[in-house]
């Protein structure tokens, strides 16, 4: 950054400020993302960031970069988004069928998959010392959905520090707080998130594992299905709460296989926070077209399927670069 393109954007140039910006946009919305869990809540943030540090650059100093300035702005937006108790929880949707009865329920009905492209193009800047995980591990759904579970300023300590690779000192300075208190409440993050996140090993026959159940599904094979999971492995339909284990996983395909009857998936392969994805489509009764029914991301666990997560929302495939509809 030229002091002359600061001295340009501080006088209302609008060409000068997107020079500022620009190359921070990605990974402030990336940013925003790990500590909202919403594409649409990370998209808004972002936007709200951008306005802010466009109206309040008259009061920037310079004594940090204008990357840290950003990020001190994003981060304490998300804090008063995830504050605020009009903040848009989805309505939990009414199935078309009464469902088997879960095996446990979610309060975190707003989750939504990011597609691997948001991890292209960031800026080249390193993490500091202080990041114990990569921009990929820190985008795994698990590790996304696992700071959810977390207090909003814990979960924003944490990827500081944990992700950013922020000091002690720099991240108490980010959140307005003091050194003490981002240690205290970072212990308590790591020990909470090591509890709920476990990274998710490779898994070399991550392709082959993803077609077969992509072939499984669209077949109506529920069986072939369940036999991909691992013992204790999970179904879970964000934005309803339901989430199912072992045999009620066959029980809930069975009924919903039901109830689909006569009509066909074509599932599109695509990449959703580092793991195997589809865009799923459904056709009508007797139709040859197929329209989206959302997207359907694979966490594995070696050559089996740890969770599948059905994204209910279909509006979600346009995101992810996908068609509106399919010939089926």
């Amino acid at each position: 950054m030229s002091q002359d393109t600061l001295d340009r954007a501080r006088a209302g140039d609008e060409h000068a400020f997107g020079e500022l910006v620009e190359p921070y946009r990605r990974e402030l919305q990336v940013h925003c993302y790990r500590i909202l869990g919403s594409l649409t809540d990370a998209e808004d943030m972002l936007q709200e960031t951008l306005l802010a540090a466009w109206r309040g650059l008259g009061g920037y100093a310079g004594r940090a970069s204008v990357r840290t300035w950003l990020y001190r702005i994003a981060t304490n937006r998300c804090l008063n988004a995830l504050r605020d108790a009009g903040r848009r929880i989805p309505a939990e949707p009414s199935p078309p069928f009464t469902p088997t009865e879960p095996s446990r329920r979610t309060e975190v009905t707003w989750l939504q998959p990011a597609p691997d492209a948001m991890l292209e193009h960031l800026s080249d800047h390193e993490p500091g010392p202080a990041a114990r995980y990569g921009a990929k591990e820190s985008l795994e759904l698990a590790f996304v959905a696992a700071l959810q579970h977390l207090p909003p300023r814990q979960a924003a300590v944490l990827v500081l520090r944990d992700v950013l690779g922020y000091s002690t000192t720099e991240t108490a300075d980010l959140l307005d707080t003091s050194a003490i208190a981002v240690k205290g409440a970072l212990q308590r993050a790591r020990t909470q998130l090591r509890q709920s996140y476990e990274p998710a090993p490779p898994a070399p026959e991550e392709r082959e594992v993803a077609q077969r159940f992509a072939d499984a599904f669209s077949e109506g094979d529920v069986e072939r299905v369940v036999a991909l999971l691992t013992d204790d492995g999970w179904l879970a339909m964000p934005p309803a709460p339901h989430e199912y284990t072992g045999p009620a996983v066959a029980e809930f395909l069975t009924m919903f296989g039901e109830w689909r009857g006569p009509r066909r998936f074509r599932l599109l392969p695509t990449r959703a926070n580092t793991h195997p994805a589809f865009g799923c489509y459904l056709t009508e009764s007797a139709g040859t077209v197929a329209y989206p029914a959302g997207i359907l991301v694979l966490t594995l666990r070696g050559n089996r399927i740890r969770t599948v997560t059905w994204f209910l929302d279909p509006t979600l495939v346009t995101r992810f670069g996908l068609p509106g509809q399919v010939p089926c």
